[in-house]
């Protein structure tokens, strides 16, 4: 992937930005907003009323306590980082929640619903992800999932998308020596870098839903805006802003 790489890729980078930008998805597009509703519709609150709930990838909890808020019997906030679970843990400690909602790094008791936000471009292994969410739901549950940019969104290569469409055009070796300039942490690959980047596209997603044991109910290509009129089944890799999806459990 990538046409422009080499010395004259790293060079282009390097004169079009010598470093690392800021403001770019840092959340405020949720500013006085519920993100919950924002990604997931307006019946999500309803979706989650009366039961337990597992927010896959939970960060610091602000939805795993808007989740209780609107009603969950139980929620159980799961990530990989232990300092984020600790600060979810102390803003339920502080707001009365803590006998509702468990942070934790595994989840082994079965729930209602899976929410996943911002993940399933990020995740290393999304097919294992499939299979763990469907192996913690109960029968008849459901996966709520929203994720973008996906990667043929402008802005798909997240931190690489120095301009709309740039992690397409230069070649990943030259966009990993570029981010060297400025990161240290010796990443190597898209997947290598903080948070991860797997490429994630609707197609793909959508096969891998297809292979895994959860069945795809409802999947929403949700537009850019600006790009709205150009948006149709065919355009919809490069005109999409997020996905939003419905998986269910079967048995």
């Amino acid at each position: 992937m990538g046409l422009i790489g080499g010395q004259l890729g790293y060079r282009m980078l390097r004169a079009i930005s010598p470093g690392e930008r800021t403001g770019m998805m840092d959340g405020s597009a949720f500013a006085d907003r519920s993100k919950l509703r924002v990604l997931l519709g307006d019946d999500v609150f309803e979706l989650v009323r009366g039961k337990v709930v597992l927010d896959f990838g939970c960060g610091e909890g602000a939805e795993a306590i808007e989740i209780v808020r609107a009603g969950a019997v139980r929620v159980i906030g799961l990530d990989i980082q232990e300092r984020l679970l600790q600060e979810g843990r102390r803003q339920a400690a502080a707001l009365g929640m803590a006998d509702r909602i468990a942070f934790v790094q595994q989840a082994t008791e079965p729930v209602d619903v899976v929410i996943s936000l911002d993940s399933f471009e990020h995740f290393a292994d999304p097919a294992a992800v499939l299979r763990t969410m469907h192996a913690l739901l109960l029968p008849g549950g459901q996966v709520l999932t929203s994720f973008g940019p996906t990667w043929y969104h402008p802005l798909g290569g997240h931190l690489f998308s120095i301009f709309p469409w740039a992690h397409l055009v230069f070649t990943e070796r030259a966009l990993i020596r570029w981010r060297a300039g400025f990161k240290t942490d010796g990443a190597t690959r898209f997947s290598e870098v903080a948070g991860g980047l797997n490429q994630m596209t609707i197609g793909r997603f959508e096969r891998l839903v297809a292979a895994s044991p959860l069945r795809l109910v409802d999947l929403e290509a949700v537009p850019i805006r600006r790009l709205r009129r150009l948006a149709t089944r065919v355009t919809r890799e490069f005109t999409t802003a997020v996905v939003r999806a419905r998986l269910v459990r079967e048995s």
